[in-house]
């Protein structure tokens, strides 16, 4: 057997169960498979429940990640920290049981409290109380963590800087069609990796903290899959929250998190705001190209279209460093290799494409029981009607030019329907709601009606003036509206907003 393997000769439903029924003492009746479509770790996740107990199994063939989660994790539990009870384990075959912490994640509490750039007072207020526990994993669980169980590496060093960069130069910049002077963009690479490496890096990092691996059973976060931690630099996981691509935090709320992580920190260690950072914006960069390597592995090299959705997200982030951020550092090719994508048609358009081809595969459950696609977009009059990606024709086009213009006023013209202002100002006009309300009944029926005939897609157009303010709003509006109901995938593309880059 090569190093670095575990034998999975008997299927990991059996291990699992046997691993269930040794602990709790009776029989597995439930098996739920949790990780879906979107998983890009290679594990095997599932529930297995009875009538009275509930546990998480996973299968992984790797030893060494699978012994450095198990450890850790009883690390941080005799730490305080929240983290999963292991119930159970059989390395041999790859396989280990843990505490069942439900299926809200973090990511799912800001996705469903959200309006725009709009975020309700309690995603927030669970977003506060992350970052705070976050020095204590980096810091005082950190202090006597055994590093040598680390894998791939002890630490975030050269080496695994190196990696990254590599892994978002050849599977994004070149599968992209990016092109980019080698040996200039090595240049920039080297003097990126020193300027991270003089950052102190005595700490735990926790290496994949964002809002997918924060689980919040009864509203207090608890933490997942933190395998690939190793020792390194405060600044990368508290970026790596802040910029996790398709949560999209308005950049007011990833300051005000920021500076809550910051002033968290001082309960730990003396560190000044100006030397955190001085730091902190190249490994927000760092981050965001190691994210985008994966989304190039995943979807350009393995053809998983759903990594791809995340890309106008990062691209979006991208762009607000660009014109916001100035590093300690001169990076002229990396800069202008971001450039480049920010001006590559094809990136702006890989969200809307990978939603449109997942959405026609039998990848979710909705889909495989039967279920039914919704496809809403907004557009403006003057390119004609959005193209029909299902080939199957219908559906509805709604003319939002007879609701009033919020694109008239000067205060609203930078803004787009997807913003709290707009949304404010068209959520107070009467026209509006009625429209709105016309237009939920006439789709209610028709989603009642292909549910019940076995149809699979329906498409929805909103059309105004410039496809910026009213038709968005509209679109938004209608899709928070069918997400509520059962068997119902929606998908929303904003044909003028991805032109922009928004």
């Amino acid at each position: 057997m090569a190093t670095g393997t575990v034998s999975l000769e008997i299927t990991y439903m059996e291990v699992l169960k046997t691993l269930f029924e040794k602990h709790f003492g009776s029989a597995v009746v439930r098996v739920e498979p949790l990780q879906g479509e979107l998983g890009g770790s290679g594990r095997q996740i599932v529930r297995l429940a009875n009538e009275k107990h509930s546990a998480v199994g996973i299968l992984y063939g790797v030893r060494e990640e699978n012994l450095a989660f198990l450890e850790f994790s009883r690390h941080f539990r005799r730490h305080g920290l929240p983290v999963p009870e292991i119930y159970a384990e059989d390395l041999q075959h790859g396989a280990y049981l843990e505490e069942d912490l439900g299926d809200a994640s973090l990511f799912e509490f800001l996705s469903n409290r959200r309006a725009g750039d709009e975020i309700a007072p309690e995603v927030i207020e669970a977003y506060r109380k992350v970052v705070a526990v976050l020095p204590r994993f980096q810091i005082e669980a950190g202090r006597d963590l055994n590093y040598k169980l680390c894998y791939p590496r002890g630490s975030f060093d050269r080496q695994s800087i190196s990696w990254d960069l590599n892994y978002f130069k050849y599977y994004f910049l070149r599968l992209a069609g990016i092109s980019f002077n080698e040996q200039a963009l090595e240049d920039d690479f080297a003097r990126l990796t020193k300027l991270l490496l003089s950052a102190g890096r005595d700490y735990f990092l926790y290496r994949d903290f964002q809002s997918r691996n924060v689980m919040l059973p009864g509203g207090s976060p608890f933490f997942l899959d933190y395998q690939g931690g190793r020792k390194g630099a405060l600044q990368y996981d508290i970026a790596s929250l802040l910029y996790d691509a398709k949560a999209d935090l308005p950049p007011e709320l990833r300051q005000q998190l920021l500076n809550h992580y910051i002033d968290s920190l001082a309960s730990f260690i003396k560190l000044t705001r100006e030397e955190f950072m001085q730091h902190y914006y190249a490994y927000v960069y760092v981050r965001i190209m190691q994210a985008m390597g994966a989304y190039g592995f995943r979807g350009f090299y393995e053809r998983k279209a759903h990594f791809l959705q995340s890309v106008p997200y990062a691209l979006k982030n991208v762009r607000w460093l660009l014109h916001n951020v100035k590093l300690p550092i001169v990076l002229p090719a990396l800069m202008e290799a971001f450039q480049s994508m920010l001006g590559s048609e094809k990136l702006q358009s890989l969200g809307a494409e990978a939603e449109a081809l997942d959405s026609q595969k039998p990848q979710d459950a909705a889909t495989e029981a039967g279920g039914l696609t919704v496809r809403i977009f907004s557009f403006t009059f003057h390119r004609g009607l959005p193209k029909d990606e299902s080939g199957h024709g219908g559906g509805f086009v709604f003319d939002g030019r007879g609701i009033p213009n919020p694109g008239r006023e000067e205060r609203f013209k930078p803004l787009t329907g997807k913003d709290a202002p707009v949304i404010d100002f068209l959520n107070q006009q009467e026209s509006a709601q009625q429209f709105l309300a016309n237009v939920k009944s006439l789709v209610d029926a028709s989603v009642g009606s292909y549910q019940s005939r076995g149809f699979k897609n329906l498409m929805v157009s909103f059309g105004c003036t410039g496809g910026q303010h009213r038709s968005v709003y509209l679109a938004e509006e209608l899709a928070k509206h069918l997400r509520s109901r059962n068997g119902v995938k929606v998908v929303v593309r904003h044909r003028e907003l991805e032109k922009l880059g928004q």
